[in-house]
């Protein structure tokens, strides 16, 4: 039976957990987040505050902190997790902690993934979990590695480490049968990451997809890799495992190849990334077979598009090889309205103490400043539900 269209623009169903007061605080935040140089300014103040040991911990808290995170510890978070899965949302908690260099803390992460995927086995509403390979190796390493430069025997050795940390990860992962997402990172250390991305796929994939890595479609070359990696798992015979997003890092790509001399590695106009996004994603849902995808997209085309895709394949829009993802604080109004209709969805959840998460809540922010076209997505979503209680 075919599904139906799924109405994006229903505001009741996406705020529908959001009190007055909290969807107040939406409004605030996303009104600043749409003005750069308050961005500015405010991630300026706030590294100034935190450095100089000034009470803002709380303050942080009670605005950005609340809004896409969902607290400092696993526990923290189950109040939110619970109640999305009410509702039929899912959640990938995600440790957003970021910029560590230290083999004890690389280790330390390690483990933390480790217990996060057995934490998701036993939790219903946690179906997937993710790590960052930046948590588990210095961001040099990964480097010389992805630009094949020659390794000191030290490097060497931390590297025979970093694959070791990923392999116990994706170990604990297959034996709990917890799929396991690889996040992406930079294009000048992503060549180490898909190598063991692929590897780990080849081990750990044999009769269905665990492991899955990030394309970032945003990159000019990733449609091409997907069709290697495809070519390879018909060979190899193993499944694959793909989450898609647009891109994290824009602007910074840009610059550096620039300042480097060496061709953008992204694309400048927008739309092309948006054609190369749907473009993976039809490839991924024609070859279901032995692929599985997770969208991980606030762009609502895109989401109309997976749809559509299902439909037209034939595919249960409970297919445990299909996922709709979006951020915690952004985009409710696909990620409720989608799982209101039965499709899979998961949010992702960034959690942790509130300053060590403080880099990933800039990150996020500046992301967000460039993109002006989400933002004013958020805002006449929250001025349509606000409209809406009124008028009730």
């Amino acid at each position: 039976m075919p599904h139906a269209k799924v109405d994006f623009s229903n505001t009741e169903i996406a705020f529908h957990l959001k009190s007055d007061a909290a969807l107040d605080r939406a409004y605030f935040l996303f009104k600043m987040i749409a003005n750069e140089p308050l961005v500015r300014i405010g991630t300026a103040a706030t590294n100034f505050a935190l450095k100089t040991h000034l009470p803002v911990e709380g303050l942080i808290r009670a605005t950005v902190f609340d809004h896409f995170c969902g607290g400092v510890s696993e526990n923290d978070c189950m109040a939110v997790v619970e109640n999305m899965f009410d509702k039929g949302v899912s959640s990938v908690l995600d440790f957003s902690i970021e910029g560590k260099e230290d083999e004890k803390e690389f280790d330390a992460a390690m483990n933390k993934t480790c217990e996060l995927v057995e934490f998701a086995y036993q939790q219903e509403a946690m179906p997937i979990a993710v790590f960052k390979p930046t948590g588990l190796a210095s961001f040099a390493l990964l480097e010389k590695i992805s630009n094949n430069s020659n390794l000191t025997k030290e490097e060497e050795i931390e590297k025979t480490i970093f694959e070791g940390r990923i392999e116990n990860i994706c170990q604990t992962a297959s034996d709990n049968k917890v799929p396991l997402f690889i996040d992406a990172e930079e294009s000048w250390i992503q060549d180490a990451i898909d190598d063991i991305a692929i590897k780990m796929m080849q081990k750990f994939n044999k009769n269905e997809a665990w492991i899955y890595n990030t394309l970032q479609l945003y990159r000019n070359d990733r449609v091409d890799h997907l069709e290697m990696l495809l070519k390879l798992a018909t060979e190899k015979k193993f499944f694959v495992g793909l989450k898609l997003v647009r891109g994290a890092y824009h602007e910074q790509e840009i610059e550096r190849a620039k300042e480097k001399g060496y061709n953008c590695p992204v694309h400048t106009i927008k739309e092309n990334t948006d054609i190369d996004y749907n473009k993976a994603l039809t490839i991924c849902i024609e070859n279901i077979d032995f692929v599985s995808v997770c969208a991980g997209t606030h762009n609502e085309e895109s989401s109309a598009l997976l749809v559509e895709l299902l439909n037209k394949h034939n595919i249960s829009k409970d297919d445990k090889r299909v996922y709709f993802s979006q951020l915690l604080g952004m985009s409710d109004h696909i990620s409720y309205n989608a799982a209101k209709e039965g499709f899979n969805v998961v949010k992702y959840v960034p959690y942790g103490p509130v300053k060590d998460v403080l880099p990933y809540l800039i990150r996020r922010a500046e992301e967000n400043t460039s993109i002006a076209g989400q933002m004013g997505r958020e805002l006449t979503n929250i001025i349509e539900e606000k409209k809406r209680r009124r008028n009730a």
